[in-house]
């Protein structure tokens, strides 16, 4: 079944039917294979159309356009075509019906209402008048009607049967497109051999199962490992997944954030002190490394430490020997040391900022994480995953999100990665109250406002409609390039031509990948 509701929604959909409402003062609507109108809210819709008005504010109207649509598609199913332009007797003006085929079945139908296919004359005027009025119009509303209604000029209907054919393109792409990622979603709940949990990290896409394939082969290991990757990818989550997998993990697992404090309390806090060593140390303290003895410690952002911390990581690295704050004796312990930072240190390296020593000796095996913005994927499973947690904090039923939220939530970009999304999802969870359903218009205004600054600005209504497409054309395939990552096959089928087609237009328009991202 398709979702009406949701494809009004749709921001190419909706372009279109404005540049066609914008050109032609033609009305587009939506019905189902009954010919009833799907996706229609007669008291919010806003009619640019005079002479359609009086028709669908009626109930008499909406009916009358059902019996027309309904026929109009059995004579298409009888001759095999693609469409019709043809009047509507009861309204006295002319409709086009593009019907909309989901595998060899009519699902519905895009209808463009409220024109004259062969000219304005007084006779058509006349009887336009007198359908109107047996709809009830009223004297006003058959004076607007009569004087702005408009003829399709014979040079323009190609290209207006292009447009409205296009909007009915754009429902069945989508529809697919949709459909598939909600089976590939469901095939992958499916899966018994692919795992979407490691510990606490969830994910089922390639390069989540690169890191759980990664962290298989390491977990018996010894080495040092520095994990690298963005803030709020879930880099202290791997870190006690390697812990808790290897043969330490019934021993102390310590982290300490290396940017927490300034260089003399880390150097306490790592190392511990004695008494006496400085204003304040009243009595000895052991330090995380002692506490760590036997375990993993966690060095978080390691980048950010000072070049005398660095010498003092690496001697406790390689030799296992340190001395405390104040201490005259070294001590000695027997720690794992796992490291993670989101700064690059091999460019720190270069730079002369980060020892190129402790580099190496901490980058025995490195694991990258993933940013969520490339693992997308892997979004619904996290946002259930969110939701089912907050369900079950504040003891309440499962909150539902709807499609296009989810939708808004895949095509933002996730700066602050995962740890953005759980708090976005907690604040949808607050905010809906009683609510069951979490809806686009609840998500915080930087997700929305992200969704109308990437869509296609606004297409030129004056000028050449030959332009004015090629201008339209251009600006979905590049959106298009950049939403899947230059993947032209993909992108090919989405827009429903050979990916040769595609090629062609990407060299025509100059959307060169390097010239886009410069």
């Amino acid at each position: 079944m398709i979702n009406w509701d949701e494809f009004e929604h749709i921001h190419v959909i909706q372009k279109l039917k404005s540049i066609i409402s914008q050109w032609w003062d033609i009305e587009t609507v939506f019905t189902d294979e009954q010919g009833n109108l799907r996706g229609f809210k007669r008291e919010k819709h806003v009619f640019n159309n005079t002479a359609v008005r009086p028709i669908l504010t009626r109930d008499k109207g909406v009916e009358s356009l059902a019996e027309f649509v309904k026929t109009t598609i059995e004579e298409l199913r009888r001759v095999d075509n693609k469409h019709v332009v043809k009047k509507w007797d009861a309204a006295g003006f002319d409709a086009a019906v593009f019907p909309i085929i989901l595998d060899g079945e009519f699902m519905g139908s895009v209808v463009a209402l409220g024109f004259f296919k062969d000219g304005v004359t007084p006779e058509r005027t006349a009887e336009l008048k007198s359908c109107l009025s047996a709809f009830g119009a009223n004297a006003s509303e058959l004076e607007q009607a009569s004087t702005n209604i408009r003829s399709l000029k014979e040079d323009e209907r190609n290209f207006f049967t292009e447009l409205v054919d296009l909007v009915g393109q754009e429902v069945v792409t989508l529809h697919t497109e949709i459909t598939s990622r909600e089976t590939r979603i469901s095939e992958l709940n499916k899966e018994l051999g692919i795992r979407y949990k490691y510990d606490s990290m969830i994910g089922k896409s390639k390069p989540m199962q690169d890191v759980y394939t990664l962290l298989d082969k390491i977990k018996n290991s010894e080495s040092t490992v520095l994990i690298q990757g963005d803030n709020g990818t879930g880099k202290e989550l791997i870190a006690k997944a390697i812990h808790y997998n290897s043969p330490r993990k019934d021993r102390a697992f310590v982290s300490q954030n290396c940017s927490a404090f300034n260089e003399n309390l880390l150097d306490s806090e790592l190392f511990g002190h004695v008494k006496g060593s400085f204003t304040g140390a009243i009595k000895d303290k052991k330090g995380l490394f002692e506490i760590a003895d036997k375990g993993t410690f966690f060095l978080d952002e390691i980048g950010d430490t000072s070049p005398s911390m660095q010498v003092k990581l690496l001697r406790v690295i390689q030799e296992g020997t340190f001395l405390p704050v104040g201490a005259t004796e070294t001590r000695k312990v027997d720690v794992r040391i796992l490291a993670a930072t989101n700064r690059d240190l091999k460019d720190m390296v270069e730079k002369g900022t980060f020892r190129e020593d402790l580099y190496y000796r901490i980058n025995v095996i490195n694991i990258r994480v993933p940013p969520l913005r490339d693992r997308k994927e892997d979004i619904p499973l996290l946002v259930e995953h969110f939701l089912e947690a907050a369900g079950q904090e504040k003891n309440q039923k499962k909150k539902i999100m709807t499609k296009r939220a989810l939708e808004k939530i895949y095509d933002f970009p996730w700066p602050g990665n995962i740890r953005e999304l759980q708090n976005e999802i907690e604040r949808l969870v607050v905010l809906a109250g009683e609510e069951q359903k979490l809806t686009a218009d609840m998500l915080s205004p930087r997700i929305l406002d992200f969704g109308e600054k990437n869509k296609i600005q606004g297409a030129r209504v004056h000028g050449k409609l030959k332009d004015a497409l090629e201008e339209l054309e251009r600006e979905m395939i590049k959106e298009g390039l950049r939403r899947t990552g230059w993947n032209k096959s993909k992108l090919a089928k989405e827009l429903g031509i050979s990916r040769a087609g595609l090629i062609m237009k990407v060299e025509k328009y100059g959307l060169d990948k390097r010239k886009l991202l410069k």
